[in-house]
């Protein structure tokens, strides 16, 4: 009498497996939330430096999700329309702890515990991992006080891999504009990283 859960074929497509959860299939949700959170999370993290923060907004982008299942149209990358939810939560976010400042008892001062400072391979030796987690940490840093137009643009094009069309139609300005951001983005990161060693 075991019988497993119904589960959706990995192959669906985003936008088909939102036409499923627009049709009360609760399911197809899961399999966006498995397809999509590590890279939203990743997104969010560099848009607020704060991993807690990242995995709460990253939760949030999915309820926002799951509330807009009957007003989403398939006529776009779904990836455009995930990430303008996310990306409109992390500016709410910014825009209110500017509002209301805090001190963490419990964060260290560079909250070093986010995904970018995992990926040093154990393997490597201890002088060689002491100089990669510096220089993460100095192109973190770098990062986290970008403009954020000019992050968030950076982010899109870097990490998620989007041309400057889709970037200008999820931050809502040209391509041209969008070129402009990440070329910007490029002279600020040079400047700043100049004097780290490779």
């Amino acid at each position: 009498m075991n019988e497993a859960l119904p589960t959706i074929a990995t192959e669906t497509g985003d936008h088909e497996l939102m036409a499923c959860l627009a049709n009360g299939d609760d399911l197809a949700l899961n399999a966006l939330m498995r397809r999509w959170s590590d890279r939203i999370v990743s997104f969010l993290y560099r848009m607020t430096g704060r991993h807690d923060a990242a995995v709460d907004l990253a939760q949030e982008t999915f309820v926002k999700l799951y509330q807009a299942r009957d007003r989403y149209r398939a006529d776009g990358n779904f990836s455009t329309y995930l990430f303008a939810i996310a990306s409109n939560l992390a500016k709410n976010h910014t825009r209110w702890r500017m509002r209301h400042p805090t001190v963490s008892l419990d964060a260290s001062p560079d909250d070093s515990t986010g995904p970018a400072l995992q990926l040093v391979d154990p393997q490597s030796d201890p002088g060689e991992t002491a100089q990669k987690m510096e220089q993460m940490a100095a192109v973190a840093a770098a990062f986290r006080v970008l403009p954020p137009d000019l992050r968030e643009a950076m982010s899109l094009f870097i990490y998620e891999g989007m041309g400057y069309a889709e970037i200008g139609v999820l931050m809502g300005c040209s391509a041209k504009a969008v070129e402009t951001r990440i070329y910007r983005a490029r002279q600020i990161l040079k400047e700043q990283l100049k004097g780290i060693r490779s």
